[in-house]
Parts: C-alpha cells; structure tokens; sequence
C-alpha cells in the first residue's frame, strides 16, 4: 500500500503546472488555523515551521486525507499534542492534499475529526528542491515525521503507532 501510494504522489505532484494559479500562495507567518480559514504555505512558507529555535519540540508530520497510513495514525498525533502540550511540545500537520480537494476533501476532515493540531495547507509543486531541502534521504513518501528542538532534529519515513511516537517523543523532552 505504501509504494502504491508513494508512486501515485509522485506521478501526480511529478507533471509540470504551467498555467498561472488563480491565487498566489500565501506565505504565512501565522500558524492558527481555522475550518474557514486554512493557511496555506509554499516552501519558503513552511520553512519557519521547520526551524523555530525556542523552549518547544516540535512534531511535524505530512499527511493527506488520501493516505490511508496517514489518516491511520493522524489520531495518535492528536493525542500526542493534547498529552504532553503542558511539556511544550507542539504538533503541526502539513496537509498535502492537492489543491482543487482543500474545499472537498481537507476542511471537511478537519472539522470531522475536529482537529485540535495546527493545520498547514502545503501547496508547492517543485518537490525536486523542497523534498531534500526538508530530509536529504526522503523519498518523498508520505507520512514522514519530524521532530525536532533546539537541541535535535530527526526525520522519520514511516507511520506510528500511539506509543513509537511517545518512545520518539521522550528521546527529545528528556
């Protein structure tokens, strides 16, 4: 399942746009997010979210509501954040759902399963430069997780179950 999934991400986010996009992404540098009111990043806007150096760790993981893998474990992320947001840690979830589908498809999920995490709408064709630029060993394959603090960064190619992601998590909140 996971390199059918990998293969049908990279076929589709792999063919050239050369039309002119209606709206320009946004690069925000506001991380709420509402149903009404999604943020949506290039690269150069979801770079800040990669980066922060204060007091919180951070987990960072790219999903879309088309992997089964990844709605499979989105629960566990949500989890996570509620349980140890007393520990400064933070969840953000960077949606690569396409585009035409944020309407149909991403907010609906969002309000469904009445997300508490931080939503991040990723819109950003040019996978050749974002995908190394975030982990030089991604294949591109979703979901992949970061975490990371000021202290520590690691990149995983995978999904959780509840408690892998502790056992990760409390690598970093030591």
């Amino acid at each position: 399942m996971r390199y059918v999934s990998v293969f049908i991400f990279c076929l589709l986010l792999s063919c050239k746009n050369d039309q002119k996009k209606e709206n320009p992404i946004a690069t925000i540098d506001v991380l709420e997010t509402t149903n009404d009111d999604l943020v949506i990043v290039d690269f150069d806007g979801l770079k800040p979210y990669l980066n922060k150096k204060d007091d919180k760790t951070y987990i960072v993981n790219f999903w879309a509501t088309w992997c089964g893998p990844c709605v499979k474990e989105l629960p566990y992320f949500e989890q996570i954040g509620e349980a140890y947001k007393n520990k400064y840690v933070e969840v953000i979830l960077v949606s690569l759902d396409f585009p035409r589908k944020y309407e149909t498809k991403l907010k609906p999920y969002i309000k469904e399963n009445k997300l508490k995490s931080k939503v991040i709408a990723f819109d950003d064709l040019d996978m050749n430069t974002w995908i190394p630029a975030i982990n030089k060993n991604w294949s591109g394959a979703i979901p992949a997780t970061i975490i990371y603090n000021s202290n520590e960064r690691k990149f995983y190619e995978r999904s959780f179950t509840y408690s892998e992601l502790e056992t990760e998590l409390k690598q970093f909140i030591k």
